[in-house]
This record gives structure tokens, C-alpha cells and sequence, in this order.
């Protein structure tokens, strides 16, 4: 229908709910496809490999060496490390170098005798510094970490400096003790300390 002057005088409140209706069923339908599409790009921790070490059904664990006699191994240690760190991610390093055991877990738990870096997650193998990396670029690592509780901590232990090791005070860190309750004091192993005379921080195991 149209005015005296030409103009239509039809139902311009329905034309107006008609275009309002359209827009949201646009913007709802891109909502749906972007969320669509964020979920097929998630990565979750059962695509992968299912590979447990000790203690690490729930927590994160970081195989790393502290020794630079191979300085590419030393430098992607410190860069899962520093990926890690700036997630602020409680994590549990296990440094191959400075304890035999470790090594021999890490080797048991993928079964050869792979370098560090290792990074696991609720008992999934991650991988090394070349996975792990990939993941933090794709925006994949941030969805891996989703539970893990933050670090409380905003340094290094006050007890160790962040080596989680300290010299063992038995021995002094010469792995030898006296015994004094023989004939001849006779020096045996120490059964307190690793291989290399130092034992667990108790601020951080």
C-alpha cells in the first residue's frame, strides 16, 4: 500500500523482525562453525600415546640432563622448560644427569634408550622438544595443560636453587661412611645417597 506521496505503508515492524531474525541465524550459524572447528583442531591427551612413568598418572614430568656436553640436548631442555615455566604449570624435572635412577625409568618407560628431553603428561607421552614446540605453536599445548595445577612457587627452592638435589649430609658427598661400631673402622658405601653423593631436596620431592 502506498501514501499520498509515493511511499509504502505496508508492515515495516515485520520486514524489520524478518532482517533482525536473519542476522542472529547468520551469526549463530558462523557461533556453531567456529566452535565446530575449535573442537576438531583440540588436541586431547587420549590421542596420545598411553606411556606412564612413575608418579605420572596425574601430574606433568619433564625428563631433562643438566650436563652441556652436548649443547643441542642442553638447550631443548631449557626450552620445554621455559615453555612449561611461562604456563606457570606445576611440573615434576627429572634430571637423567643427576640421578642414574631417572634415566633408567625414563628408558623403561619407552622402552630404549632415548635422550632428554621427554615431556609427559597424565601419562601420556608428549614428546620431545620438536612435538612439544609444534603443539605450543598450533595452540594445541595449552589444552594439553588444562588441569594441571599452577606453581605455587615464584622462583627457585630456597633449599636446592632449583637443582632438586642437595649434597648428602651423611657423607659429605664422598659416598663413604665409617663404621664405628667395629673392631677397625671400616669405610662402606653410602646407603643414603645416589651415585653421585647427593640426595632428594625435601622441599621438592
Amino acid at each position: 500500500m502506498k501514501g499520498k506521496r509515493g511511499r509504502f505503508m505496508g508492515k515495516p515492524n515485520s520486514i524489520s523482525t524478518i532482517t533482525t531474525l536473519k542476522h542472529h541465524q547468520v551469526r549463530s550459524n558462523k557461533e556453531v562453525s567456529m566452535r565446530s572447528e575449535e573442537a576438531e583442531n583440540r588436541l586431547l591427551l587420549v590421542d596420545l600415546e598411553a606411556k606412564c612413568p612413575p608418579g605420572g598418572s596425574e601430574t606433568v614430568i619433564l625428563y631433562t640432563t643438566s650436563l652441556r656436553g652436548i649443547r643441542k640436548t642442553f638447550e631443548d631442555c631449557n626450552t620445554i622448560r621455559f615453555l612449561l615455566g611461562s604456563f606457570r604449570v606445576l611440573y615434576d624435572e627429572r634430571d637423567v644427569s643427576m640421578h642414574m635412577e631417572f634415566r633408567e625409568e625414563l628408558w623403561r618407560t619407552l622402552g630404549g634408550r632415548v635422550i632428554p628431553p621427554r615431556l609427559f603428561i597424565k601419562g601420556r607421552h608428549v614428546g620431545g622438544v620438536d612435538e612439544v614446540v609444534q603443539f605450543h605453536e598450533q595452540g594445541k599445548l595449552v589444552d594439553l595443560l588444562d588441569g594441571i595445577p599452577k606453581s605455587p612457587l615464584s622462583g627457585p627452592c630456597k633449599g636446592c636453587g632449583g637443582m632438586r638435589f642437595v649434597l648428602c649430609s651423611s657423607c659429605n658427598g664422598s659416598r663413604k661412611v665409617v663404621l664405628e661400631d667395629v673392631c677397625a673402622p671400616l669405610p662402606v658405601r653410602c646407603v643414603n645417597c645416589n651415585e653421585n653423593g647427593l640426595v632428594k631436596c625435601s622441599i621438592c620431592f
